[in-house]
């Protein structure tokens, strides 16, 4: 890597009149605080992979997304509507379980039994292994159904405004209550019908509106109901239980383990956690699970206890009792993981086994022979299976595109999606470079889910094809693998592929790498580096080491800085003067990346300063003027990048990846963003010509071996690192793997899938 001097070649010395300090935020932003939207256990206001990315899903991507140009449903709409359809599809099939939890009544069955053997070992009153044994041999998971598939709509329509009356009575209720009637149309959004009635009778509910904090609920309560409320207050603990289930989702986790959830719980002064969880599932608002854990050492007792075993129990029998979980979760991505777990297995059994039914063995053979290497490897094994995974960098892309090709000659339909459009461009690039120039062939993940790409779904629902590649495969949550691998037909391959040094996904799970670590499939790993000195750097990341390489050309530089002041004046430096003169990239193909967007140096400070430099204006529209270059969050964990065109009484016109958005008005604070610099998990599945990487010192806790690596490898031909975090940055990446994320499909997998061949 370069050192200082060679960055001095790049970063000149600045012009006399230093970049001026970074103005007030001119569209304030809801974004949670460290003590606010912590999952249990993990920093607050990040997502498991130290980035804000988690809270801005969740307080700017909420709610209707915008309608594009012509008056035609946006992606947006079209993706949220397909959410509803699966939605739709998962309550049908939960409807058909032997064992519902009752919502309304008091806990009984298996979920009660659990709970009392969880208070059991924690009381040291029994042995963890005599707690969980069942009192009969569990049967065997019932084979995967067929899920039932719909039309997909021809036209979705956006989500439902609620009512100015309704909003009006929740208006009034909140006044009594004492909090902003700004909540009002949320809140009315968030409960539905009856909303008013719901927040007089438990108050506790306004946790359910995006953004609002427990405090912020105590107060409210304590205004309606004065002395008849109190921390103890069942209402209360089963209100704060979901909230911290959905904090955790913000984090990344599908579920959490029971200590962890009654821990969360009693720091947030509920006196009786495990009533307050009870309370929860009796109500139905959460679900617990008794998962194995397949992973433990052999002959390891199931959890670390000092109990003796019970009357009649030997230690050997203790000793043999497989380890198990307990773990709390929310109805929605239990379900979601549950479904794509039996989707999976779905899609391994039902390859067809007659030669009739495709190409045969030897037109595959024929097709692998023209390939070489680790692109060979993976014909062959999509020959032989319905779910294959593939492993590589950025130059590893071509493998799964010449799949594309070679399948598309032999006759199968096939698509290829990737997590955004730069993305799907870098694809069909790569697509045509191999001969295959189908429009069909690249798409988006959420251009196919939504129907406005791709080759549309048959008269059953599914997905006119007979392969799926998926690429950037850890951008995917388990509700978007879920949909996925619900649309696909019976009989259809999948392939997921994907670079897993990245960061995981911006939603709930880690599906990638879940499958990978359940080694229930065939697993190709590409043998094709990425090529030039951001290429080696990135690669010694990945294995833990930050090296230096060799840059001629200044390929890799690094600037040190003292304080957040100085890296925010490089940064400008670097963007407006030094790349675009010495490496003759302009400034609107450079990006700035940095670990959040609070901070001294976060992507707010540095887009304020940013602005000023490249596009200064009045900010007439909410803070933006034409020619800004913006983030558009309209849905969760979907992030379009684009440019400001102009703003009228329509509301503000953006184009984002090559499509034109309006968002109106009352949208733009929650939605729109400045994005010269962004986060990791924004910049994910796109790359530019050149990056410029921002460390402040405030960032090094936040610092990991996937954000490092994420990061870096977004610059195709220049790298410039504007480090003030001196030794915490080799140190991240030798020591600090990604944070952990509690997710229960690897356990669904084992039970479902073969031994991978």
């Amino acid at each position: 890597m370069s050192t200082e001097s060679a960055a001095a070649e790049v970063a000149e010395p600045e012009a006399p009149e230093a970049a001026a300090e970074p103005e007030a935020e001119a569209a304030p932003e809801a974004e949670a605080t460290p003590e606010d939207a912590a999952a249990p256990g993990e920093d607050a206001g990040a997502d498991a992979s130290g980035t804000d990315d988690g809270p801005e899903a969740a307080a700017d991507a909420r709610g209707t997304a915008e309608g594009g140009a012509g008056g035609e449903p946006s992606e947006a709409e079209a993706e949220l509507a397909a959410q509803r359809e699966l939605r739709q599809r998962i309550e049908e099939r939960k409807a058909a379980r032997t064992a519902p939890v009752d919502a309304g009544t008091k806990l009984q069955g298996t979920a009660a039994d659990l709970l009392a053997a969880v208070r059991a070992v924690e009381s040291g009153e029994k042995p963890v292994a005599s707690a969980f044994r069942e009192p009969e041999p569990v049967a065997p998971r019932r084979p995967a159904p067929e899920p039932v598939r719909r039309q997909a709509p021809e036209a979705p329509a956006a989500p439902a405004e609620p009512a100015r009356e309704a909003v009006a009575a929740v208006a009034a209720v909140l006044g009594e209550g004492g909090a902003p009637a700004a909540l009002a149309a949320k809140a009315a959004a968030a409960l539905g019908e009856g909303a008013d009635g719901q927040l007089r009778d438990d108050p506790w509910q306004l946790l359910r509106v995006p953004g609002v904090r427990p405090e912020q609920a105590d107060g409210f309560a304590r205004a309606l109901l004065g002395d008849a409320c109190g921390p103890g207050d069942e209402r209360r603990g089963r209100a704060l239980t979901v909230w911290l289930l959905e904090q955790a989702a913000l984090a990344g986790h599908t579920a959490l383990d029971a200590a962890a959830l009654t821990a969360a719980l009693g720091q947030r002064a509920v006196p009786d956690p495990d009533e307050a969880v009870q309370s929860a599932l009796a109500e139905g608002d959460v679900l617990v699970f008794q998962d194995a854990l397949d992973d433990a050492p052999q002959g390891a007792p199931a959890a670390a206890s000092a109990a003796a075993p019970a009357d009649g129990e030997s230690e050997s029998d203790e000793e043999a009792a497989p380890p198990v979980r307990v773990l709390f979760g929310l109805e929605r991505y239990a379900l979601a993981e549950e479904s794509l777990a039996d989707g999976l297995a779905r899609v391994i059994n039902s390859l067809p086994k007659d030669e009739g039914s495709g190409p045969g063995a030897e037109a595959w053979e024929s097709a692998a022979s023209s390939a070489s290497g680790s692109t060979a490897e993976l014909i062959r094994a999509v020959a032989a299976h319905g779910l294959v995974l593939h492993t590589g960098g950025e130059a590893a892309r071509a493998e799964p595109a010449a799949l594309v090709a070679a399948a598309r000659s032999l006759g199968l339909r096939v698509c290829a999606a990737a997590h955004t459009a730069d993305g799907q461009r870098r694809l069909a690039e790569s697509a045509r470079g191999e001969g295959d120039a189908e429009e069909t062939t690249a798409v988006t993940v959420a251009g196919l889910l939504s129907g406005r790409q791709g080759p549309g779904r048959d008269a059953d629902g599914a997905l006119a094809l007979d392969l799926l590649v998926v690429l950037d495969a850890p951008q995917l949550d388990v509700e978007a693998a879920a949909m996925l691998v619900e649309s696909l037909p019976d009989g259809a391959r999948l392939v997921l592929s994907g670079d897993p040094g990245v960061l995981w996904s911006a939603g709930p799970g880690r599906v990638f790498a879940d499958v990978l670590a359940a080694r229930a499939c065939p697993q190709v790993v590409s043998r094709t580096p990425d090529p030039g000195p951001v290429g080696e750097l990135v690669s010694g990341i990945g294995v833990g080491e930050l090296t230096e390489v060799a840059a001629p050309n200044k390929e890799v530089v690094i600037v040190p800085v003292h304080d957040a002041a100085d890296a925010i004046r490089r940064t400008v430096q670097l963007v407006a003067d030094s790349v675009p003169r010495a490496i003759g990239v302009p400034s609107e193909h450079t990006q700035v990346i940095t670990p959040g967007h609070g901070g001294a140096a976060g992507t707010r400070a540095l887009n304020a300063a940013l602005k000023e430099r490249l596009n200064p204006g009045p900010g007439r529209f909410g803070g933006f003027d034409p020619g800004d270059r913006v983030a558009h969050a309209a849905v969760p964990g979907r992030t379009a990048l684009g440019r400001v065109v102009r703003a009228d009484a329509e509301g503000l016109h953006l184009e984002c990846d090559g499509v034109p958005v309006v968002v109106a008005k009352e949208r733009v604070e929650q939605s729109v963003r400045h994005a010269w610099a962004v986060t990791a998990h924004q910049a994910a599945g796109r790359r530019w010509p050149a990056a410029v990487v921002v460390l402040p010192g405030d960032a090094a806790a936040a610092l990991t071996r996937p954000w490092v690596y994420a990061a870096f490898s977004r610059a195709e031909r220049h790298l410039s690192v504007v480090q003030g975090v001196a030794q915490a940055l080799p140190q991240a990446v030798a020591e600090r793997p990604a944070k952990e994320r509690t997710t229960r499909l690897r356990t669904l997998l084992r039970p479902q899938l073969p031994e991978a061949g």
